[in-house]
């Protein structure tokens, strides 16, 4: 099994919109939901991959049960915690306008108590027994402990179970003073964390935390350095639908190569040809295994000298 972490779960909205005006009225045309959430999507991915995909979140009132219930349809079992509130909304704005369109509205979701959080952090510690790895992505609700990935990090290390994490600000800065085998970050989180998008620092400064730097470049694909090595892998796609979640179903490729103890080489075609399958896809978030194996007949990899 692979375990999928996903603290603050969401419902995707597709939200076409034809101008927006600010100060004034703006009616949304129509919307389309899907589940939602880092970790969500990566759980999804990682079904529709053929694993068997578990997901822990933290769900709330009628919009968590419509998630786990759009999770169980898709093979993916969801459990966790229940909530105060509502799971937050997420909406993708989709218009004619280039300047509108793409563009994301948040929504913060429910708040944590520290009994909530303790039996979150239980939950987890009793999943994680059947596990080969888990992913931890996204945010946190309101009130969670600004260490937690690091604690349930350390849970996961005293079962030797690898965790593939993709998270940022103080989360992450926490994560790190454990130490994990995974990090998936993008250029801009890079230079957030130590100054610079260059692969040769990140992994300097990663050097002693992590196993694996799984760094994303957007339309210039994957850089991932692991098992002393450093390659580069992308694939060609001639129309994005849209790219979010690409980077999640990135992740869930990494997850499903690694839990096979593949190759290196295998590692990143199944990596980059899962973000850009998620491109290719109408639906927020997700990917189709079609479109996966044939992008992998397309991937270009090479390897980057290391600068020892």
């Amino acid at each position: 099994m692979i375990l999928s972490v996903c603290p603050n779960p969401s419902v995707d909205t597709y939200a076409w919109i034809d101008t927006f005006k600010a100060g004034g009225v703006n009616r949304i045309e129509r919307v389309e939901e899907f589940p939602g959430g880092k970790g969500v999507h990566v759980a999804l991915a990682l079904a529709e991959l053929g694993n068997t995909s578990s997901l822990i979140g933290a769900w709330a009132g009628g919009a968590g049960n419509w998630i786990k219930d759009q999770c169980a349809q898709k093979n993916v079992a969801a459990l966790g915690i229940e909530l105060e509130g509502n799971n937050r909304k997420c909406y993708t704005f989709r218009s004619g306008k280039s300047e509108i369109n793409n563009s994301e509205l948040l929504e913060p979701g429910p708040e944590f108590t520290s009994q909530k959080w303790h039996f979150f952090k239980e939950f987890f510690q009793d999943a994680i027994g059947n596990t080969r790895i888990i992913c931890m992505a996204g945010s946190w609700p309101e009130n969670a402990p600004v260490d937690a990935y690091a604690q349930l990090i350390e849970a996961a290390n005293k079962q030797n179970v690898p965790v593939i994490l993709d998270c940022t600000g103080i989360q992450l800065k926490e994560a790190l003073k454990k130490g994990f085998f995974g990090l998936h970050l993008n250029q801009e989180e890079a230079k957030n964390l130590c100054g610079s998008e260059d692969i040769q620092d990140v992994m300097k400064f990663l050097s002693g935390k992590v196993e694996m730097v799984a760094l994303t470049r957007g339309k210039d694909g994957l850089v991932l350095a692991y098992q002393n090595r450093v390659l580069s892998a992308n694939v060609k796609i001639d129309k994005v639908v849209s790219t979010v979640g690409s980077g999640d179903c990135l992740t869930a490729g990494l997850a499903h190569v690694i839990s096979r103890n593949l190759s290196i080489e295998e590692t990143a075609a199944y990596g980059v040809a899962c973000g850009a399958a998620n491109c290719l896809f109408e639906d927020l978030g997700q990917l189709r295994i079609n479109d996966v194996k044939s992008l992998l007949q397309r991937v270009d990899i090479k390897e980057i000298i290391h600068e020892a």
